[in-house]
């Protein structure tokens, strides 16, 4: 199968898409209600689209095209006005968060579309314990040299994406010490980890040629990666955030991608190359592990320094951007969190010490979500 063309885009638009816990209003463990949400869902004019997601008690929201954060929040709002509202006629609640605090895998059902039917043969159990909730970010690039480019100059921040989103600390009923334990999940299929480090359309569509030809894989949406070009949109898509529990945070995350992308197609403050690799799989265990509260080895210069001390920097180096863009406020609210060394993990953790209850965690989230 071919790659296909790098689509035309407009630099710097994003496209946001979140996928969203359906938990009842009994135990507020996860429901399989995800087809009469999207028959609910299916009445309302929206922006953007709801499409199922693996198993039945998920689903993904999406917006359209955006030029800014803002746009980005307003678009959301309106679709989550909506999720809102079809929730309550079916009696179950939404809820962010990178995992649901006490669902068991085994119960899941893996929602009726032939391709989710296809990857459980390929990847057995693995495919139920995929009920893991993500937000991805989409970028437009001006072509597909600079998508590369893109890609590999993001890789450096994929900790600071970590951390700023991490919501995913309980796992089956038990707190995991990770902030972000949802990517434990997802390093598990073969195709997950990193792009190679190809700087070219024409290196990467060999890449792919190359690949194909093993059988392996078919399309790019079988490689998993942190980040991945995504040729038929013309853009990047950065896929390691966990599912913020609200929207406002789910759409600064989208400004603080938008101000980086935007200084590095402004300024091309540095060349990606392989030894940037070398502390890729280190730094993205530390977020993970740790959150705000990561150590980071710079790829650049090999200074070791706490990751919040490298978010802060990176929010004012890119903040002229983010100006620029429309992305202060969004820039604003992470830098305040940094600094307080708050993330939603803490927030659900504080909640559980709190009410000493996951359903009842769960039952807040889902309220903090209503916003």
């Amino acid at each position: 199968m071919s790659l296909g063309a790098f689509h035309d885009s407009e630099p710097l638009t994003l496209g946001v898409e979140l996928e969203l816990q359906l938990a009842n209003t009994h135990d507020y463990d996860l429901a399989p209600y995800a087809a009469d949400m999207l028959r609910l869902m299916g009445r309302h004019q929206l922006p953007g689209s709801v499409v199922p997601e693996m198993t039945s008690g998920m689903i993904e929201i999406s917006t359209d095209v955006c030029r800014s954060s803002a746009e980005v929040l307003s678009q959301l709002g309106q679709i989550r006005d909506a999720l809102v509202q079809c929730a309550d006629k079916l009696n179950i609640t939404v809820a962010g968060g990178g995992t649901h605090p006490f669902q068991q895998w085994h119960e899941r059902r893996i929602y009726d579309k032939p391709r989710f039917q296809e990857l459980t043969q390929l990847y057995g159990y693995l495919t139920k314990q995929f009920t893991i909730f993500g937000q991805h970010v989409h970028v437009g690039c001006p072509d597909a040299d600079a998508a590369l480019m893109m890609l590999h100059r993001l890789s450096r921040y994929i900790p600071h994406c970590i951390a700023l989103s991490a919501s995913s600390p309980f796992v089956q009923g038990h707190d995991t010490q990770f902030d972000s334990a949802r990517l434990n999940s997802v390093f598990a299929f073969p195709l997950s980890g990193r792009a190679p480090c190809v700087l070219t359309w024409a290196d990467f569509e060999a890449y792919f040629d190359k690949m194909t030809a093993t059988g392996v894989v078919r399309s790019m949406k079988d490689f998993y990666w942190d980040i991945r070009p995504k040729p038929e949109f013309g853009t990047v898509e950065i896929r390691v955030f966990d599912t913020p529990l609200t929207i406002e945070r789910a759409a600064a995350l989208a400004g603080f991608v938008q101000s980086l992308a935007a200084w590095f197609l402004a300024e091309q403050p540095f060349t990606p190359q392989e030894d940037d690799y070398l502390v890729y799989t280190y730094n993205r265990f530390q977020a993970c592990r740790f959150g705000l509260e990561a150590e980071y080895v710079d790829p650049g210069s090999g200074e070791h320094l706490p990751l919040r001390e490298h978010i802060l920097r990176t929010i004012d180096r890119v903040a002229p951007y983010g100006e620029a863009h429309g992305a202060s406020g969004a820039l604003q609210l992470l830098r305040g969190d940094t600094l307080a060394s708050h993330n939603d993990a803490r927030w659900l953790r504080e909640c559980m010490a709190q009410e000493d209850l996951l359903a009842e965690v769960t039952r807040q989230a889902g309220l903090r979500f209503r916003g």
